[in-house]
C-alpha cells in the first residue's frame, strides 16, 4: 500500500468534510485555506455559488497591521475581519469548513476569533 503524500491526503479529508458541510442562504459555509505563508477565509453561499464575505492575510486592512507578528497572530486579525464583514452583511451563523486542516494553530485561531467577533458555529 503506497502512502499518500501531504497534499493528497489533506485533499481526501477535505472531500470527506465537504460531504457533510453544507451552505446555504441562512447558513452558510466558512471556508479556509491556509498556504505556508498566508491564510485565506470565504463565506460562502453553495446554493448559488457566490462568496459573500472574504478576508485574508493580504488585505490591505490586515497586511499594515501584521508586520512583525507570527502567523497565528495574523490568523486571529484575518479571523475578526471576516466576523465583522459577515455581520455588517447580516451573516451571524455560519457552518465552519476547516479545508482538511487539522482544528489547531492557526486555523483554531481564525476560528475562534471569529467567534468572539459574533460569528456563531
Amino acid at each position: 500500500m503506497v502512502k499518500d503524500t501531504p497534499r493528497v491526503a489533506r485533499r481526501r479529508r477535505h472531500l470527506r468534510v465537504r460531504a457533510k458541510v453544507k451552505g446555504t442562504n441562512s447558513g452558510p459555509r466558512l471556508c479556509v485555506f491556509r498556504s505556508l505563508n498566508h491564510i485565506y477565509v470565504q463565506v460562502i453561499d453553495d446554493s448559488r455559488g457566490h462568496t459573500l464575505a472574504s478576508a485574508s492575510t493580504l488585505d490591505p486592512e490586515i497586511k499594515s497591521v501584521a508586520v512583525g507578528k507570527n502567523k497565528t497572530t495574523k490568523s486571529e486579525l484575518v479571523g475578526s475581519l471576516v466576523a465583522k464583514r459577515a455581520l455588517s452583511q447580516g451573516i451571524s451563523r455560519v457552518a465552519f469548513d476547516r479545508g482538511g486542516y487539522k482544528y489547531h494553530g492557526r486555523v483554531k485561531a481564525l476560528a475562534e476569533a471569529a467567534r468572539q467577533g459574533g460569528l456563531k458555529f
